[in-house]
């Protein structure tokens, strides 16, 4: 059935309403992690989003477990598993010492960065206008770092994690682009069960027994981050990456709000100065793609 010019138009409202759910659901997974790693060790934490995500994952699948539990690309689903699991850990080492809203911009970097490698890893190539918007995000970037005043190598400790963390996850979403052939809840199970069994493999060693209310957080962390993927295969289904993916930067309000609200950070001028750069490098680097696939599909 054709679906019709305003039935169309909906379903793009509701993908974006599905889209800054999503960003709701990351940020809080984020604030929960942030606020156990001032008790709990970094694996324990990185473990608890894992192993109950994966539970979760499990439960949504139901009766189609056997089914989406095999992969038509394992070796790339092994991949991005391992990407994604050393996003996480990394940027959870960034985050205990980072406030949340400075993390979440740094992070920003990612689809600046998708755009770069993609001309290496993926033969694409990339005018003069998207290099200006790549220029035009890394110089926000550094002015969020802002290196001159930072004591670790002109650097701090957490924000070079938090880079690391940014670069480990535009490979992510690059090798996510190559797994086209699986159902989506195939990578949700994947990513989930080896980010648990890893992380399952080393937490005995790293164990602090929690409090009632720190299991409801992890069980929490879980739970936010199976419903944030959830929520985006919702969002991509119901409107185009092009139309839905620029909304990604409503994180920025959610950590902004979750740093204040817990820990009492509230970002400087040079962050939002920062942010507004990367932001609008990103927003331009969206237009630009879009253009160019349009371009492409009427020729």
């Amino acid at each position: 059935m054709d679906m019709s010019p305003a039935d169309s138009h909906e379903n793009r409202k509701r993908g974006i309403l599905w889209m800054l759910a999503t960003m709701l659901c990351f940020i809080t997974l984020d604030a929960i992690m942030k606020h156990l790693l001032e008790s709990y060790s970094l694996v324990q934490v990185t473990w608890g989003r894992f192993f109950f995500a994966t539970i979760i994952a499990a439960l949504v699948c139901g009766r189609d477990f056997t089914r989406l539990a095999k992969s038509k690309v394992p070796g790339k689903q092994a991949l991005r598993s391992l990407l994604l699991m050393s996003t996480t850990g990394v940027f959870n080492a960034g985050i205990r010492t980072t406030p949340l809203a400075t993390a979440t911009t740094i992070m920003f970097l990612s689809p600046i960065l998708v755009t770069l490698l993609s001309i290496p890893l993926l033969g694409e190539k990339v005018g003069i206008r998207r290099w200006a918007g790549i220029i035009v995000g890394f110089t926000g970037a550094s002015i969020v770092v802002q290196p001159w005043q930072s004591d670790f190598g002109g650097i701090g400790v957490g924000v070079l994690f938090l880079l690391l963390a940014s670069l480990l996850n535009s490979n992510y979403q690059i090798v996510t682009r190559m797994v086209r052939d699986d159902d989506p809840l195939t990578s949700l199970l994947f990513t989930a069960t080896a980010g648990a069994f890893v992380t399952s493999l080393m937490v005995p060693w790293f164990w602090t027994w929690p409090t009632a209310f720190d299991w409801l957080l992890l069980i929490g962390s879980g739970l936010a981050g199976a419903l944030g993927h959830l929520c985006l295969i919702r969002a991509l289904r119901l409107a185009p990456a092009s139309v839905v993916a620029p909304f990604s930067y409503s994180s920025l309000v959610w950590a902004t709000l979750f740093g204040f609200m817990v820990w009492g950070d509230w970002p400087d001028f040079w962050t939002w100065l920062g942010a507004t750069l990367i932001i609008g490098s990103g927003l331009y680097i969206f237009h630009r793609e879009r253009r160019h696939i349009s371009i492409a599909v009427e020729a």
